[in-house]
């Protein structure tokens, strides 16, 4: 979870900072944070390209980290994923279909209910992690470290 810490730490959304790790046979195979596309402006440059209250100029940690394993090649069936945030509907149904197996997040955010149901459906493992903020006490993590004792 610290490594996902570290990445959100490189979002350039100014809403929500998220970083994802993915862990496959207890070694890191990808990492994500929630960013542009490749080549666009960035929400801290221009203010987020918002649609129905959403930002839509943002790339999500997790499917950074999924794709970057597409890109290359790395396989993520069996896998492990650890984010920041519990995952909108549709990471979580990225996550399903990478075939990954466990979600470990740390903060709850606007958790959907079809995605519980649809986590419990294909036998997904989901734990919520407590940190101590000793670990973390450099990292500004906003208001999230008040809920970390």
């Amino acid at each position: 979870m610290g490594q996902s810490l570290l990445l959100s730490l490189r979002s350039t959304c100014t809403r929500l900072a998220v970083g994802a790790t993915i862990v496959r046979d207890k070694r890191i195979i990808a990492g994500g944070y929630n960013g542009s596309v490749s080549g666009d402006v960035h929400c801290i440059d221009e203010g987020c390209y918002l649609v129905d209250n959403h930002c839509v100029r943002t790339i999500h940690a997790e499917m950074n980290a999924i794709l970057q394993c597409a890109k290359f090649g790395v396989e993520t069936d069996q896998a492990e994923i650890y984010v920041t945030h519990f995952p909108c509907l549709q990471c979580t149904k990225m996550i399903i279909q990478a075939g990954i197996k466990k979600i470990v997040y740390l903060k709850d955010y606007h958790n959907n209910d079809y995605a519980l149901r649809l986590i419990e459906q294909a036998g997904v493992e989901v734990e919520q992690v407590i940190l101590s903020k000793k670990y973390f006490a450099e990292i500004q993590f906003g208001d999230d470290l008040e809920a970390m004792d």
